[in-house]
């Protein structure tokens, strides 16, 4: 049967080794193959260091599984790169833009080169995981600053929305009052020419009444005025 072991990678392991769990929680790793040499112990240790083991549980048993020591062939340099590929076609990976499964695809076929060539040199692998580690870092500072800048964006967006709705509330505030004060002027007009209309007819009737009493003061004065012409006009008696 094939050995269990987690999702298929890139990055070459080596077979899962069952690790026996004691009741404390100590772990001690079943012995498996031939004893290393000094070389080989040094190269191992410097790959779990730059590229550590993973574990996992299968059917209640625990297993770890660390990355693989034995140096590359050129034909397994082909394969890696066919392998790569067919994961990024299978996985339907974008082939620009921001990606997550076309970078973690490349993470761990960077991390497969790194492994074969730390195993032919300890020195340039070294050098590659720096090189990888700062890669990683300004990854990540860009991952932090489009996020910040993303979030920034979703606040004054919201901002935005808020003072809009805060507007509309207040043209609508506004509004009303314009059209309040609109019926108010309305009615003050209706007033105004009623007013108007009411000081037109008293001046009107008081001018009448006016008249009438010039001539009611008239009339007395026209007909003692016509007696005394008619006394003056007549011929003086003589005696």
């Amino acid at each position: 049967s094939n050995p269990p072991g987690p999702a298929s990678s890139l990055l070459k392991y080596e077979t899962p080794i069952l690790v026996n769990t004691t009741g404390k929680g100590d772990k001690k790793f079943m012995p498996t193959g031939r004893e290393k040499t000094g070389k080989e112990k040094k190269t191992a240790e410097f790959l779990n260091s730059i590229l550590p083991p993973r574990e996992f549980t299968e059917n209640g048993q625990l297993w770890v599984q660390y990355v693989s020591a034995t140096p590359a062939t050129k034909g397994d340099v082909i394969n890696l790169q066919e392998d790569l590929d067919k994961r990024l076609m299978q996985k339907q990976a974008r082939e620009t833009g921001i990606c997550p499964i076309r970078e973690e695809q490349y993470s761990q076929c960077f991390d497969e080169l790194i492994r074969q060539i730390a195993i032919e040199c300890l020195e340039r692998g070294f050098l590659l995981v720096r090189v990888r580690d700062e890669i990683r870092m300004t990854i990540e500072a860009y991952q932090a600053l489009y996020e910040s800048s993303i979030a920034f964006g979703m606040r004054k967006a919201l901002q935005a929305e808020q003072r809009k709705n805060e507007m509309i509330m207040t043209i609508r505030s506004l509004e009303k009052n314009c059209e309040d004060l609109e019926r108010q002027v309305e009615s003050m007009e209706r007033q105004i020419d009623e007013m108007l209309m009411e000081e037109k007819e008293e001046r009107e009737r008081a001018k009448q009444r006016h008249e009438d009493e010039v001539k009611i003061l008239n009339d007395p004065i026209d007909d003692l005025m016509k007696d005394f012409n008619t006394k003056l006009s007549a011929p003086e008696k003589r005696p």
